[in-house]
């Protein structure tokens, strides 16, 4: 009883609310089906007043979004003589069920027809991966993919005559600039104002851990996590002495998972012996995690850890600030290129493009402070060089960078270096 449960029971809190609620799912494994009992296709389905559930039906986007880029690699695939079969394989997109599910729920957010939608996420690590796909491509889209189709339009006669490899056409580009698009509007849609994410962990150490790193790789990319809900929680009447270690167990896990997600609520879900199925069961599962509380109501300031760009001045010198809670100095790297700064926290990086301001001053320091993250801008004291590199220096560029950040920082001020040439 987890994720998909929490998901089930928040979407049919809401809808017996009043709220017209739509509930679907980015994990392949498809158990909202399952949490309901009732059978779910992939266009949203009413299986109550207000309650809507849909399994996306993947397929059929994903032929829409890849189908001519997927041509174009079939086509090169087989020049190269590889089995039909196996090219077809070859050439699907890593990821593209959840990515696909969340074009759908862009066009759900679009259409207006919804008070709430709820997306029951696939598990953690694919889920951060996915959220950190539309930046990581729009990186390579404006640095590579404008270049790249100036030389193939340029020297497709001669490539494909001395080559005998097909190249892409225009259609091809198109395609992979309208998934640029699309993705960039996700993540527009899922890191604004009106939406947040949930964490659900289970009162047990090592998921614990992983809630906390979630909750900063979510603060990395831009995403608001507006509360925390521990599952399977043993009740403390009526335990036998051995149910009343565990009791005891859990208590002091979850007084960690308040002191770690604080100011955030905590809501917990106490352990049935059978999981809640169907819209009643899993409404009086809803009504007694959340109690008195409002689930619906929009995050504030106050409550919710999102990254927030705060720039401030101190005579000539600016300072950008990024909210990165649990994050500590040791798992923490950082290196300027250009305009843009070079967040890495543990295995996760993201690309920050600084403001005209900070991008023509130098770093002049940086902390981590109470979760904070504080990187000090000064001024240039000669003209800045032009750093624009060729395509044909990036793999030197990207060695640059590694170099860059295998400088750590503590939590007191320090230089770092830029990377410039």
């Amino acid at each position: 009883m987890g994720k998909t449960t929490s998901a089930a029971g928040t979407a049919t809190l809401a809808a017996l609310r009043g709220l017209r609620t739509l509930v679907l799912s980015t994990d392949a494994a498809h158990s909202l089906s399952d949490a309901f009992d009732s059978q779910v296709g992939g266009e949203p389905t009413e299986i109550d007043d207000l309650l809507f559930v849909q399994q996306i039906d993947a397929q059929r986007r994903f032929e829409r979004s890849w189908g001519d880029i997927q041509a174009y690699l079939r086509s090169v695939l087989h020049v190269a003589g590889v089995d039909p079969i196996e090219a077809e394989e070859l050439t699907v997109l890593p990821g593209a069920v959840e990515i696909l599910a969340l074009l759908e729920v862009r066009d759900h957010l679009r259409s207006g027809r919804w008070d709430v939608i709820v997306v029951d996420c696939a598990p953690t690590a694919e889920t951060l991966r996915l959220l950190a796909l539309p930046e990581a491509l729009n990186w390579y889209m404006d640095r590579i993919f404008n270049v790249e189709r100036k030389v193939v339009r340029t020297f497709r006669p001669l490539l494909s005559k001395a080559a005998g490899i097909p190249m892409p056409d225009d259609n091809v580009f198109d395609a992979l600039r309208r998934l640029h698009g699309d993705l960039a509007d996700i993540r527009a849609l899922l890191a604004g104002p009106d939406a947040s994410v949930r964490l659900v962990l289970t009162p047990e150490a090592v998921v614990v851990a992983e809630a906390r790193r979630s909750l900063t790789t979510l603060s990395l990319y831009g995403y608001r996590v507006d509360g925390v809900i521990a599952n399977r929680v043993f009740p403390a009447a009526g335990a036998d002495n051995w149910r009343r270690q565990w009791v005891a167990a859990q208590r002091g896990i979850l007084e960690d998972v308040a002191d770690s997600f604080r100011p955030l609520p905590i809501w917990e879900s106490p352990y049935r012996a059978c999981e809640p199925v169907g819209v009643e069961e899993l409404a009086a599962f809803a009504v007694e995690m959340y109690g008195k509380d409002d689930p619906f109501a929009r995050a504030t300031d106050e409550t919710s850890l999102w990254v927030d760009r705060h720039i401030d001045t101190d005579g000539r010198t600016y300072t950008l600030t990024m909210p990165l809670p649990l994050a500590s100095a040791s798992d923490l790297e950082l290196a300027r290129h250009g305009d843009e700064l070079i967040i890495t926290v543990g295995s996760y990086r993201r690309v920050l493009p600084l403001p005209a301001a900070l991008a023509r001053g130098v770093v002049a320091g940086a902390r981590l402070d109470d979760g904070r993250l504080q990187v000090r801008f000064a001024p240039r004291e000669q003209p800045p060089v032009d750093q624009l590199q060729p395509a044909s220096e990036l793999p030197l560029l990207a060695q640059e960078i590694r170099e860059q950040m295998s400088q750590q920082f503590e939590n007191e001020p320090q230089a770092i270096t830029e990377g410039t040439r």
